[in-house]
């Protein structure tokens, strides 16, 4: 998509001159005879840099700088037949990116049209990079569920083909998108995130794509939405199965042609955006129920990764807990420890809230417990009394609706699991506390697929 050039300036020749070889080097250009020309047209139309002579009659150059400073953020290059090195200073120090004298040099008042827009577009990727923090490089676990989840995620980040990542609450489905962008072509371009759930529905539009000046009540100068921010980088919309039927139709124009128009505009403006989805919703049961259209779920699921809940991945736990225990300790709450009894009992849980449930207590037992070491009973204290436990409950508990073989299995798997973490993982001092051959307790621990958590 071409760049767009004001050039302001009084004299005609200059601007057709000007006009005449920056569209030769493929530039579109607006021209306006007077500053205050020129700021009507910037409430019209989006410039990404302007060319502004300093004398003019009425307004002049310095006024206008300062006046588009206020409301704009371009990059604006002076260009004077008059100019004196305190002018130049002056409008250095007001803003301008740089000054240029007439004559004009044509190939150095191209030079510096290419580093004003350099600059402006590395100044706008690191403002959206500094509004959001950054990710966790990659997703933490050696589960199976995990290993298929990054294998997923290999195969389409390098792909711009649409994702749609699905999963419950507090799973990691932002994390997900984050890795698929970082892993992309796209990296180092902006990835910007939309959360379409918080955002009421007569203003997602308006978010997503922008508005123009006076399209409602409120917008008193133009906006550029999420899909201008995204431009040439990746958009996520997350919860997207909370998005309107009118604003799902104009998100599919985009999926479509990569086109939209803002709010209250008539122009088109065409981007080069990958869209990366996410929900926790039924999108099915949303079409069926007429909640949902059926085209857009099929433009977004051109390739669709489940994003597995804890309970399937309770190995993983230990490592997520090390984890966050690190990250915390990095943003000084302090370092601690785990004992494996404490990790054994956050395995019994059932976290309903999923990797932010635990990620959530961790940080509370860091701020809350005096001691470096968290124990078992640390755990029980703040979690059992929400009452989430999911221990096995005594006269058969969570094994008595299992036929015998399945019960022996799981009873065998949750106590030799439960003596292995309390003796540390060491095979032959838990053999002999439970009175069990070294040999025998080494193959169960294959059969039943036991994963030991080490201090």
């Amino acid at each position: 998509m071409a760049n767009t050039l004001l050039i302001i300036d009084d004299e005609e020749s200059i601007r057709e001159s000007l006009s005449g070889i920056l569209g030769d080097e493929g530039f579109a250009t607006l021209t306006a005879s007077s500053a205050e020309e020129g700021l009507e047209l910037l409430d019209q139309k989006d410039v990404d840099l302007i060319l502004l002579d300093i004398w003019m009659p009425g307004m002049d150059g310095l006024e206008a700088l300062k006046a588009i400073k206020n409301r704009f953020d371009m990059p604006i290059i002076m260009i004077s037949g008059h100019g004196t090195i305190e002018t130049a200073v002056q409008a250095t120090r007001m803003g301008a990116f740089d000054f240029i004298e007439k004559p004009l040099s044509y190939d150095k008042t191209i030079l510096s049209i290419n580093k004003g827009l350099h600059v402006a577009r590395l100044e706008k990727e690191n403002r959206i990079l500094r509004d959001r923090t950054p990710p966790h490089p990659d997703l933490t676990g050696n589960s199976p569920a995990i290993r298929l989840l990054r294998e997923q995620i290999e195969r389409v980040a390098p792909t711009d083909a649409s994702v749609l990542i699905r999963g419950g609450h507090g799973t990691g489905k932002e994390l997900v998108a984050q890795t698929i962008h970082y892993k992309s072509a796209r990296k180092d371009r902006p990835m910007v995130e939309v959360n379409c759930a918080a955002l009421p529905e007569e203003l997602i539009e308006s978010e997503l794509f922008g508005h123009e000046k006076g399209a409602f009540t409120g917008a008193t100068e133009r906006r550029q939405g999420k899909f201008d921010l995204a431009d040439g980088g990746t958009i996520f919309l997350d919860e997207i199965g909370d998005m309107s039927l009118k604003s799902q139709a104009k998100v599919l124009r985009i999926l479509q042609e990569q086109k939209f128009e803002r709010v209250g505009g008539s122009r088109t403006i065409q981007v080069d955006v990958r869209i990366l989805a996410a929900t926790n919703k039924n999108l099915e049961e949303a079409i069926e129920k007429d909640l949902f259209r059926a085209d857009l779920f099929y433009r977004l699921n051109v390739v669709p990764i489940l994003v597995p809940d804890l309970k399937d991945r309770i190995e993983d736990i230990p490592l997520l807990v090390q984890d966050f225990l690190q990250q915390f300790s990095r943003k000084g709450l302090g370092s601690k420890k785990i004992s494996p009894d404490a990790i054994h009992t956050l395995m019994q849980h059932s976290w309903p809230g999923n990797v932010r449930e635990l990620r959530n207590l961790v940080e509370r037992l860091i701020i809350m417990i005096p001691n470096d070491t968290i124990t078992r009973e640390d755990i029980t204290l703040f979690l059992g009394a929400n009452g989430n436990m999911s221990f096995p409950a005594p006269e058969g508990g969570r094994y008595v609706h299992l036929e015998y073989r399945e019960a022996k299995r799981q009873f065998e798997y949750d106590y030799l699991r439960s003596k292995l973490l309390q003796y540390h993982g060491n095979i032959s001092q838990t053999a002999e506390r439970i009175g069990m051959e070294r040999s025998h307790l080494h193959k169960k621990v294959k059969a039943l697929n036991i994963e030991l958590y080490k201090e």
